[in-house]
């Protein structure tokens, strides 16, 4: 199982990014995911999750009102549209998948809860 993520690169401070991630191997139509990021020298922090149906999601606080997390099921294919972006923004982005735990906001955050991870995508904002 791999999971492919995609759409990153440099942009300037305000731009916009849209990140995918497909899975391969198998479907994750069921599954809860997420995606986190790691700049250098830092621990890998939580940015988003989605539950499987899409209704739910949840957001770190540094993110909220600029990064949407969905999911396109039928595509088996999730998203992180990313706007406002800022320097802080930059890192390697992962997606993660298959969350073995309820989908709520204590357990989401927790990146050592997913079963499956991408390889990761870099996200450089430049001021």
């Amino acid at each position: 199982v791999q999971l492919q993520a995609s759409g990153g690169g440099l942009v300037l401070a305000g731009d916009s990014l849209r990140l995918s991630c497909t899975p391969s191997g198998r479907t994750f139509n069921r599954d809860s995911m997420g995606w986190f990021r790691q700049a250098p020298g830092t621990e890998r922090e939580f940015v988003a999750a989605i539950d499987w149906s899409g209704l739910k999601t949840g957001y770190a606080d540094s993110v909220k009102g600029r990064f949407t997390i969905s999911r396109h099921n039928a595509r088996n294919t999730v998203y992180l549209q990313m706007n406002s972006l800022t320097p802080e923004d930059t890192a390697v982005y992962y997606c993660a998948a298959n969350l073995r735990a309820s989908f709520s906001s204590t357990n989401f955050r927790q990146h050592s809860l997913y079963n499956y991870w991408g390889q990761g995508t870099q996200v450089t904002v430049s001021s």
